[in-house]
């Protein structure tokens, strides 16, 4: 009797590792804040969030589509994962306040109030304005292991996350200037 009620439960048990697996795959878990794994997905649909308040759904365009859209630097580093030189881009110094946007997609990324001097060339910040925002993963290119930093709408390629970033977070998202577009905020008098 036992070995019947095995065989007839072992179906279920598989059907439902595979729903929970099949779970864990369509989201993008939020990580605690010093730890850098997050599980990158293709699947994540939102809810994505404009800065006029309006909700975004996921960018799926082809290469032809993007390559209309975007300049030579733009397309090599948002789509095909490059990095523009140091020091080269038109914002790692930039000090006005604002918002940083994905130079693909237009989805807000980071604020200005989490940006920081970190001295490598490129615009640095301790944390995005939303976790849903953006996605990472592990980039073993060159013979070394980061985490890669998309954007989660449109999985745009901005850079890569360091553990040695400011408080309160530690960590340093370090973005290629040529993946962000830059929207001012006038101080509030």
């Amino acid at each position: 009797m036992k070995k019947n009620i095995y065989w007839m439960l072992c179906p279920l048990f598989i059907l439902l590792t595979a729903s929970c697996n099949q779970a864990q795959q369509n989201k993008i878990s939020v990580a605690d804040k010093g730890s850098t794994e997050k599980v990158m997905t293709q699947d994540y649909n939102g809810p994505f969030i404009g800065l006029d308040g309006d909700t975004l759904t996921k960018v799926v365009k082809s290469d032809a589509e993007w390559k209309a859209e975007l300049d030579a630097q733009a397309f090599e580093v948002l789509r095909e994962a490059g990095t523009e030189r140091a020091f080269t881009g038109n914002l790692w110094d930039n000090k006005k306040e604002g918002i940083y946007t994905c130079g693909g997609c237009g989805i807000p990324l980071f604020s200005s109030a989490t940006k920081f001097k970190s001295g490598t060339g490129w615009p640095s910040f301790y944390e995005p304005i939303r976790e849903e925002n953006v996605a990472e993963k592990t980039d073993s290119s060159y013979g070394m292991s980061r985490t890669e930093v998309l954007c989660a709408r449109c999985d745009g390629h901005l850079g890569h996350i360091f553990p040695d970033g400011p408080k309160p977070t530690g960590l340093r998202y370090c973005i290629n200037s040529v993946s962000l577009n830059f929207v001012e905020q006038k101080p509030k008098n």
